[in-house]
């Protein structure tokens, strides 16, 4: 079973790492109303708002996500390996989540097709099925688990990492979290 230190332990800039449609989003929304800080999805910056997931210019997004880094206090969720490191040193503890990747295939199924709004969503914009979005959880993203908590553990933060929906519940129980 996992090890799970207090939620303080983790201090006011927490990163989350996790493969694609692992619960990232709405860990990071539930973690940032229990410590009233901010949440910064970074799909969200990474994307032009009211588009179907069109990326920004690097530059632009990079902008952005040092701005938020910079911020006093944050929970911020998303992988996008150009400027982990960045955010790995402000931060102040990391979460990383790492389901089962057909578990994660059918949450990516159910929120394209059911969910009108979810934490982490596009402004203005419902997704869409998109077959290199099925092929990126269902093979391309399987392993990512590994190097995510081999990263975490480089930068010597506090952390908790959650194998499964079971550890993931039992992770929102401890620090009685709402989704």
């Amino acid at each position: 079973m996992m090890d799970i230190p207090p939620l303080t332990a983790l201090g006011n800039r927490i990163v989350i790492f996790g493969p694609s449609n692992s619960g990232k989003s709405t860990l990071a929304e539930a973690l940032a109303g229990k410590l009233a800080i901010p949440t910064v999805h970074l799909d969200q910056l990474h994307h032009t708002p009211n588009t179907d997931w069109v990326p920004r210019p690097k530059d632009e997004f990079h902008e952005l996500q040092r701005a938020a880094i910079d911020g006093p206090a944050w929970v911020m969720d998303g992988n996008y390996s150009a400027l982990t490191s960045e955010r790995l040193a402000r931060a102040t503890g990391a979460i990383v989540l790492d389901e089962n990747h057909w578990l994660r295939l059918m949450r990516y199924f159910r929120r394209t097709l059911f969910e009108r709004r979810r934490p982490g969503a596009l402004e203005g914009q419902r997704d869409s099925i998109k077959w290199s979005m099925i092929h990126w959880v269902a093979f391309g993203s399987r392993h990512n688990g590994a190097r995510y908590r081999a990263m975490v553990a480089q930068a010597q933060l506090p952390s908790v990492s959650c194998r499964s929906m079971v550890e993931l519940k039992t992770l929102y129980r401890t620090w009685d979290l709402r989704r």
